[in-house]
């Protein structure tokens, strides 16, 4: 048997790496044992994102890290539409999780398996986990990538 060596450039890489993270259907539930692992891509730099692994840690989730320079081929990889994209991109038991989530909200999720892609916190609202600014400004948690369509799932 011979084997060819291919060269890949790093962005090339980190998309082949992105799409084999989110190659796993999406409208499937996954096993129990996978519900408590989440891998999150994230910005190096960013102390919002740290907070909100912080809180998923807090709440009792095995966190896996990605800093990356560019979260959007992620995203994009992801199928989180432009209109509910934040910070940073997770996936947690087959689901895609967009920005700042409560984990009660993921372990909802996780429990209820709807088909979905997942759940999106859009923006960065002051009071969802990570950023805790505490100032009452109400924030929706979006069902997104249902055949239903989008739908508030909670709100906060």
């Amino acid at each position: 048997m011979r084997i060819r060596k291919a060269l890949f450039p790093a962005a090339a890489g980190i998309i082949a790496l992105a799409a084999v993270a989110f190659a796993a259907p999406v409208l499937t539930a996954r096993p129990a044992e996978a519900e408590q692992e989440v891998e999150v891509w994230k910005s190096p730099t960013c102390g919002c994102c740290k907070g909100w692994v912080e809180h998923l840690r807090a709440a009792g989730f095995a966190v896996t890290v990605h800093d990356v320079d560019d979260v959007q081929p992620m995203k994009t990889m992801a199928g989180v539409p432009d209109r509910l994209a934040s910070c940073h991109t997770a996936k947690v038991g087959g689901y895609v999780v967009e920005g700042h989530v409560p984990a009660a909200d993921i372990r909802r999720l996780l429990g209820e398996k709807p088909r979905a892609l997942g759940l999106s916190v859009p923006g960065m609202p002051a009071d969802a986990p990570g950023m805790d600014m505490r100032t009452g400004e109400p924030y929706s948690v979006v069902l997104f990538g249902s055949p239903d369509g989008d739908k508030v799932y909670a709100r906060h």
